[in-house]
């Protein structure tokens, strides 16, 4: 049985539960260490996860102290190291102590550097910015290989200003299922007021501010429910601004992956935006919600001209929208009838499922190939 040690950044963060169930249903046996955002109670996938300490959004040189702390006393986790086989590090924070565990241990591990999401500060054109791509490029030389989940990742940092020179590994944001879900035409009642669902981790202002024009605009033509985790420092008074506008909910956290479904299926568009760093990360990420919705049949909405918009229109499905954006979706929803709507959604469940999910045997095969760097 092969184990994994799985190191991350934020163990409260729900895509941490997705690579644990990945990684077990492809034959391994896992312990998951790192650090928090919010409380963690209980199991994560059957692990029960080890605490490094509480980080706090925004607060770089708090995680950066912290990552300090931890690497300058690892001795206390040596075992865990010990017992490892491969090591995934999630992160640069993470990649930083992986390689001061691994080199506490007797013998050496796989390390895979994944990266998700591509920092602003490793963007910084600057002093900043130029010291972490030299750390990143440095401890990535104790790596097997690199993981992350857009190709515009690829072409926008990895290729272009990362010092990162590593085999790559693509892991899109996809679902795991253990098995294949029905597709129906019959499960969403298309017609006023259209719902559009903001799931996942909420914390762009823009897309607040730019849905609730649209709902007081539409005049009841459209409704917004929002659901997951808020970042509220990103936001003035999150909850005053959802309170004061008829037609927006906030309905707060949900269960992933129990509740996915029940979710998606309520509703008839996913909000697909992010432009909490627009022109960067949020210009090339593809977004866990928009493989969420895939699966459960909801109509995209994106922008046209960044990577989430580029991959709906290779598919031909969903709805992309230019500037500007509330006049644009405004006149879209005036517009729209039922008709339009179940052809939009025609387009959705034609798109094939392992688009947006992977299942078992592809685990399995992302464990073997892991086991094969050895």
């Amino acid at each position: 049985m092969t184990n994994i040690l799985y190191l991350v950044h934020d163990l409260s963060d729900p895509s941490v539960y997705k690579r644990i169930a990945m990684l077990q249903a492809g034959g391994a046996t896992v312990t998951v260490a790192g650090f928090n955002r919010e409380p963690v109670s209980g199991v994560i996938a059957r692990c029960a996860p080890i605490t490094l300490g509480r980080t706090y959004n925004g607060k770089f040189v708090q995680r950066l102290w912290s990552v300090i702390r931890e690497a300058t006393c690892l001795n206390r986790h040596k075992e865990m190291f010990a017992a490892a086989d491969i090591i995934i590090a999630r992160n640069l924070e993470m990649l930083a102590i992986a390689v001061r565990g691994r080199n506490s241990a007797a013998k050496r591990q796989v390390l895979v550097y994944e990266c998700l999401d591509i920092h602003r500060l490793l963007l910084n054109r600057g002093v900043v910015g130029l010291m972490l791509r030299w750390l990143e490029g440095r401890l990535a030389t104790k790596a097997s290989v690199l993981i992350t989940s857009s190709p515009a990742f690829v072409s926008g940092y990895f290729n272009a200003i990362s010092r990162v020179r590593l085999p790559l590994r693509m892991v899109e944001n996809k679902v795991y299922i253990s098995e294949r879900i029905p597709r129906s035409f019959t499960h969403r009642e298309p017609g006023t007021p259209w719902k559009i669902g903001w799931f996942g981790a909420i914390r762009c202002k823009k897309s607040l501010r730019i849905l609730t024009d649209l709902v007081r605009q539409s005049k009841g033509n459209v409704e917004v429910i929002i659901r997951g985790r808020p970042s509220y420092d990103q936001f003035d008074n999150f909850h005053k601004s959802v309170a004061e506008t008829l037609g927006l909910q906030f309905l707060g956290p949900y269960k992933n992956p129990e509740e996915l479904e029940s979710i998606y299926r309520s509703v008839h568009f996913t909000w697909a935006m992010d432009m909490f760093e627009e022109g960067l990360n949020s210009s090339w990420l593809l977004p866990n919600r928009l493989y969420e919705g895939g699966i459960y049949d909801s109509v995209p909405i994106a922008e046209a001209h960044v990577e989430t918009g580029r991959f709906m229109k290779r598919l031909g499905i969903g709805v992309t929208i230019s500037e500007p954006k509330t006049l644009a979706l405004l006149s879209f929803f005036k517009e729209l009838t039922p008709e339009k709507y179940k052809q939009l959604e025609k387009k959705s469940i034609a798109v094939p499922q392992e688009t947006w999910a992977y299942n078992a045997a592809d685990c399995r095969e992302l464990v073997t190939y892991f086991c094969s760097l050895a």
